[in-house]
């Protein structure tokens, strides 16, 4: 997961400079719920999306506590994205702002009912913007009716951010570029692998990463078990890699669907920089190594901002 003592750094930082997009903030046109497993509790979870106010940008509500989908509220980082408010939490929650922060979905409520996760679904961010086109997009209105343009975060300098071999980098860039690698030794049938991405639009979104399913070492699916996490995982909504044998269900939607589903995650996690209905994703070329970080180098993080 990403760095949030790099981002809130970022906030009081002299590198971001915040633009107008030259679009309007959007919201969904219509209200939609998807059902499904609980990756780590296995148990039973209700996503109810609304439309939201222009400016109220992305928010949970559980247990009738509002917990912005922002930074500010992330708790842990370890196999999965958890935001907290007041005690009330929400957990798994990167693969749903995922597909909102690239599809546009600027401003949405979303109701968490029965388990405190987003569920599984297949693994993927795919049935999310399936049902975010579906119900399609509308301009975002405030409380007096009028609309609001939607602002994004350039980079002004180079910045980074790193912690034994793993890394961040971004560097000024007119559009948004992700660059990301991935290193597993032990599983020779994953090893190494790169993607570097050109474009970040909704389309390329849609087509070449939305669909990449999260991943998981098989001999370490014990370890996690015992430690009461996964407890709903699956061949559904996982692809599982033994280090001696391979994939154990196949087949791959991409060669190296591993690496896409990293970058999938990267963009949840950065979703949580947006405020007031802005864009999330810095405007950058950001570059990005072995990021599966522990909350304990979150505080690390904002050192190279200081």
């Amino acid at each position: 997961m990403t760095c949030r003592r790099l981002f809130t750094g970022l906030r009081a930082s002299k590198s971001i400079s915040w633009k107008q997009t030259g679009s309007l903030q959007k919201t969904l046109a219509s209200t939609f719920e998807i059902s499904g497993t609980a990756l780590h509790s296995g148990a039973l979870s209700t996503v109810k999306l609304f439309p939201a106010k222009a400016g109220e940008g992305r928010f949970f509500v559980r247990e009738r506590t509002r917990i912005p989908a922002s930074i500010d509220f992330v708790t842990e980082t370890t196999l999965c994205t958890t935001l907290c408010r007041e005690g009330t939490r929400v957990r798994t929650v990167e693969h749903l702002l995922s597909a909102l922060e690239a599809v546009g979905v600027d401003n949405c409520r979303i109701e968490i009912v029965g388990a405190d996760e987003v569920p599984i679904l297949d693994g993927s961010s795919r049935k999310w913007v399936e049902a975010i086109e579906q119900v399609g997009l509308s301009v975002a209105k405030d409380h007096d009716g009028n609309s609001t343009y939607k602002m994004a975060p350039y980079l002004l300098e180079p910045i980074h951010v790193t912690k034994s071999d793993s890394f961040l980098v971004a560097f000024p860039s007119p559009k948004v570029y992700i660059t990301y690698g991935i290193n597993f030794p032990q599983v020779p049938v994953i090893s190494s692998q790169w993607l570097s991405l050109a474009s970040m639009d909704k389309s390329f979104y849609a087509e070449q990463i939305a669909s990449s399913r999260t991943f998981c070492i098989y001999e370490e699916v014990e370890r996690l078990l015992v430690a009461g996490l996964i407890q709903g995982g699956s061949a559904e909504n996982a692809i599982v890699c033994s280090a001696s044998k391979g994939w154990l269900n196949p087949p791959l939607r991409f060669d190296d669907e591993p690496c896409r589903h990293k970058v999938l995650d990267l963009v949840g996690d950065l979703s949580l920089f947006a405020q007031a209905g802005s864009q999330g994703v810095p405007v950058a070329h950001i570059v990005a190594y072995k990021l599966a970080l522990p909350r304990s180098l979150l505080k690390h993080s904002a050192l190279c901002l200081d």
